[in-house]
This record gives C-alpha cells, structure tokens and sequence, in this order.
C-alpha cells in the first residue's frame, strides 16, 4: 500500500535560501531532502513548512530574525505559486483532503521559534490570517517566552499570554525544543490540543530533546500527538529503520489507539538520519518496516496521515467553542 504522508515538521524553507539567505533552491527539485518531484510518488503529500527563527541566526548568517522570518515565508509562498500544478497552501484539514482528491500536494505554515515576531503574542493574529496553523515558543535558547530543553526554565507571564492567544486562534502549540518545566507549564493552562511536532521517545533514547512517557501521556490527554523525528541523534546510538520503529511502537504501548502519533521528520533540518532513511522518498519504507513489525494498515494509516488531519481538526473545534 502506498500510503499518504503528513508530515508535522520540516526545515525546507530555511535549506531553500541557502548559505546567503538569498533565494537560491527549487522546492520543484533540489538536492536536499524534500521535493516536489520525490514526494509526488507518495500516495498523497502535507508537508508543514516551518519558517525558523532565532536570535543565533544573526550570528550565522548576518541578518535579523525578523528578516530571516520574511525571507523563508516569501520562499515558501512563492515555491508554492510557482509549482502550483503540483502543491497548494491548505488553511484547514478540509483543504488537506481537497488537495489530495484533486491529486496535488499541501503545504501547512508554522512557526518554529518566535524570534523572527519578537515574541510578541499581539502578532499570532495576523499569521493566523495568513495560514499559520502551529507555532512553537522557542528553538534551543532561553527567550522572553519560556527556557528550552537546553537551557531549562519555565514559561514567563509573556509565554502564558503567547499560549493562550495561538489557542484563541485555534493555532496549535508545539513543544518541541521546549524545557521540561515550560513543558509542564503549557500542560498547566492549555485550553486545547498540544502537539509535539518532531520528538521522539526518552524511554527509548535518553535525550533532552525526546518526550518522558508522562510528557507523551499528558500530550494524549489534551488530544494531540507526537511526530517522529528522524534526526539520528534524537534515534539511538547507531540507529536503523527499526530503531525508528522502536521510538512509535514504545508510543503505541502507551497509547494503544495509535490516535496520537504522526510524523515529523525534521528533514532539511538535521545532518545524519537512521541507516535506511535519506528522505522524503523514504516514508514508504519506514512503512513497510512497521508493517513488518507487525502493524496494521490502519494503525500505519492513521500515523502517516489520518493523526495530523485529527489533531488539525480538534483545534479548529477548539477554536469554534
């Protein structure tokens, strides 16, 4: 079976501009890990396409995060104009599964770190009417919003104010990046869906980065979901196609309705992925392996696309109330 893929996280936007932040990939075909060309002979195609900000991109690369934030969105929009054949911005999970019907593609807007905003919660209002569906608080630094995984620290009184202006959108949060205690802060007032959009499992790989079971049990309770994260590093030590494996089915043991575990590959965004997997072209693999370690199709159904368009779905019923 050659199933659909919804991806929750990808740093393409960001490799698309390059060493000089100045435009230079094709989404259509590039040398990276996600194109248009690879990921149209999936079984249908939603990539979230995260614009990446934080205050180190300066540093890297010479410019502000709030230039870094214009940059990658006009690279997202215009890839997206340019090979509207094939892919469309989806605002909605009904325009997820329009796309597909039509047989094109879905791109999703998010925000990972809100640098490139100012971490200003007055502005999540105007992504929102622009398409941002998920945003984070932070990347790897400790910011006016919360410390990150790195750092530790909790959510400031301007990071409580962020959570609950994304959920009156009906924007979901993402946790991914974030410290144990801003974590368990988010969990204390969420009036809605959490999503960790690329983390893997502690239990299965002791990493900072990666969920405890109580941070993926608290993540079902809200009726969100966990993405996969194929970054070698968040995986094991030498990590395969079944260590991959190993990180979902420790999830699904957890929650055995298989309801709140997608994909999140963090491609385009990391160096080294498990041995088996080189990208985008690789998710009917990584399927077939889980089919192999004994899943259903339905349960591989729902973790490579029926999950995200469910999270997707919950937060604009959120958002309705």
């Amino acid at each position: 079976m050659n199933f659909p893929v919804f991806d929750l996280h990808c740093d393409t936007a960001l490799a698309l501009l390059g060493q000089n932040m100045n435009q230079a990939g094709s989404l259509r075909r590039n040398g990276g890990h996600i194109d248009l060309q690879r990921a149209s002979q999936l079984g249908g195609y939603a990539q979230c396409f995260a614009c990446f900000t934080t205050p180190g991109i300066e540093d890297e690369y010479g410019i502000s995060p709030v230039v870094a934030f214009e940059r990658e969105l006009a690279t997202i929009q215009r890839e997206v104009d340019q090979n509207k054949d094939l892919i469309a911005i989806a605002y909605s999970p009904r325009d997820v599964e329009e796309n597909k019907q039509k047989g094109k593609m879905s791109a999703i807007l998010t925000l990972e770190g809100a640098a490139g905003i100012g971490y200003d919660p007055e502005l999540l209002e105007s992504l929102w009417q622009i398409g941002f569906r998920i945003s984070s608080l932070g990347w790897n630094e400790k910011n006016p919003l919360t410390g990150s995984h790195e750092t530790g620290g909790g959510l400031t009184d301007q990071g409580r104010a962020f959570v609950r202006e994304a959920q009156r959108l009906g924007m979901l949060i993402d946790v991914s990046h974030i410290s144990d205690e801003g974590f368990w802060d988010i969990m204390d007032i969420t009036q809605g869906p959490i999503v960790a959009t690329h983390s893997n499992s502690r239990a299965v790989w002791s990493h900072s980065r990666n969920l405890t079971d109580d941070m993926f049990r608290a993540i079902v309770s809200t009726g969100g979901v966990t993405g996969y994260n194929a970054c070698d590093e968040f995986t094991g030590e030498k990590p395969t196609l079944d260590t991959m494996c190993d990180h979902i089915l420790h999830f699904l043991e957890l929650d055995p309705t298989g309801k709140h575990i997608a994909l999140g590959g963090d491609l385009d965004g990391i160096d080294r992925m498990p041995a088996g997997f080189e990208g985008v072209q690789s998710w009917p693999t990584l399927a077939q392996q889980l089919l192999r370690r004994g899943l259903e199709e339905k349960t591989v159904m729902d973790i490579f696309w029926n999950n995200a368009i469910g999270v997707m779905e919950c937060a604009v019923c959120n958002h309705a109330k």
